[in-house]
């Protein structure tokens, strides 16, 4: 019993306890910050070419592919018997700070502005969509004409079934992803396979969006992009932001503490309520609607969405003044330290293992890549509206608002209202692209 233990590798960090790992990540956050804003010398160039939101990420992943930090991990004691562990420090960051940021830069939206922005928006999101629809199939049948085995497998073991996870959680979420597992009876055993796909090409994709966040300008210019309404809303909130700017005292940060996580409370409140109900609602369904409408019964996706809703009511009141104390700010240092989160899950060794599977998602995230930038070409669509679009659908409620506040802080709520519109057509979206997969597949 012993001998078959000690097969199992032993994969605990070098730091494990969730306050030191924490310390850890605010340590790089600082040292990013400060060097990021020296404005002369080697770290001004660097940081001219690589955007310090990208270092935020890149950093703490190759702390936990060195092995200093990890999201997970299994540990053998020296009698054999295996525990596994899990930080809950993304826990933390996506249901508490995430909500809390997302209100305080909501507290000064332009709600008119963002209108304004016009339809390219959506466009690209859809644009998106189509991609992930489109590309599953054509990677299936790219990758299966090189490896067939790679994209074999018979009954619930299927591999086009598991890649329809993978569709429900690029269009939708996870809510969406958790409804194609069911609907399509994929192999529970073999599914995680398809969440290490999911993870290291959805975060490889996300890298390489923020790397261009930095060169945006050069990026519109190729487009040949409108940027006109986007500018005019990030000078508007900024020139509303110096108007109202003061010196922020202890009364002005507990009161922003007050509402932000006054409103996490309410909004995780409120969200288990509202799932719990239309949990009991979706399963009162039967065939496809109910699997079209699991999301509702996703607590995220209602905490995401009245989270939102609040910051967007108390952007008609006074307390929109309080973006003069920092409000904005301070929601910026939660998005930094989910960024971070998000970056702790990524061990860049992975990338080696089950490579068949990943060749597939890079392929099928690749045809995403390409349609969004013809499209955006053809529409010359600024790259802030493909950036969201895309992060909108492959990356959800939890990072679309990282990447549209990497822009500003004012634009993080047009990221939200897109993700939040995925998980509404997230299934039948996947649904969709399983059907071509399977055809692709000869399933």
């Amino acid at each position: 019993m012993q001998e078959t233990a000690k097969l199992i590798e032993d994969t605990t960090p070098f730091f494990s306890n969730d306050t030191v790992i924490f310390g850890v990540l605010m340590i790089c956050l600082g040292l990013i910050f400060y060097t990021s804003s020296i404005k002369s010398g080697f770290w001004k160039k660097f940081y001219a070419i690589i955007p310090a939101l990208f270092m935020a990420y890149i950093i703490p992943a190759a702390l936990t592919t060195a092995g200093i930090i990890a999201p997970e991990w299994k540990e053998v004691s020296d009698a054999g018997e295996t525990t596994t562990h899990a930080t809950n420090l993304y826990y933390m960051a996506s249901r508490y700070l995430l909500p809390a940021a997302l209100v305080l830069m909501t507290l000064s939206i332009d709600l008119k502005g963002v209108f304004n922005l016009g339809p390219k928006a959506l466009i690209m999101f859809l644009t998106g969509t189509v991609g992930i629809i489109i590309g599953g199939p054509i990677a299936v049948l790219f990758v299966g004409s090189i490896s067939p085995e790679t994209i074999g497998g018979e009954g619930a073991n299927a591999v086009w079934r598991g890649l329809s996870t993978l569709a429900g959680s690029w269009i939708g979420g996870g809510a969406n992803q958790t409804a194609m597992l069911e609907i399509y009876g994929y192999n529970q055993k073999l599914y995680g396979g398809m969440v290490f796909v999911d993870i290291v090409v959805a975060n490889i994709w996300m890298a390489l969006l923020l790397i261009g966040i930095g060169k945006s300008e050069k990026i519109d210019k190729w487009l040949d992009s409108d940027t006109s309404a986007i500018e005019k809303l990030k000078q508007k909130v900024s020139h509303f932001s110096k108007k109202v700017e003061r010196n922020p005292s202890v009364t002005d940060l507990m009161v922003l503490g007050a509402i932000a996580f006054g409103t996490v409370s309410a909004a995780h409140y409120f969200g288990n309520f509202l799932s719990e109900f239309f949990k009991d609602y979706v399963n009162a369904l039967t065939g496809m609607s109910k699997n079209i409408l699991s999301f509702l019964g996703s607590s995220f996706f209602w905490m995401i969405t009245l989270t939102t809703l609040i910051g967007i009511l108390l952007s008609f009141t006074k307390a929109r003044n309080y973006e003069g104390a920092g409000a904005s700010k301070l929601g910026s240092v939660f998005i930094y330290i989910l960024v971070a989160s998000i970056g702790m899950k990524m061990d860049l060794k992975l990338i080696f293992d089950n490579k068949g599977l990943v060749i597939v998602g890079l392929v099928w995230m690749t045809i995403h890549a390409l349609l969004l930038i013809g499209v955006a070409k053809l529409i010359k669509a600024p790259y802030f509206f493909l950036a969201v679009g895309s992060q909108a659908n492959v990356g959800g409620a939890a990072s679309a608002p990282i990447v549209a506040s990497a822009f500003h802080p004012s634009l993080a709520t047009v990221g939200v209202l897109l993700a939040v519109f995925g998980y509404a057509i997230g299934t039948v979206g996947a649904i969709l692209c399983t059907i071509l997969m399977q055809l692709a597949a000869g399933g």
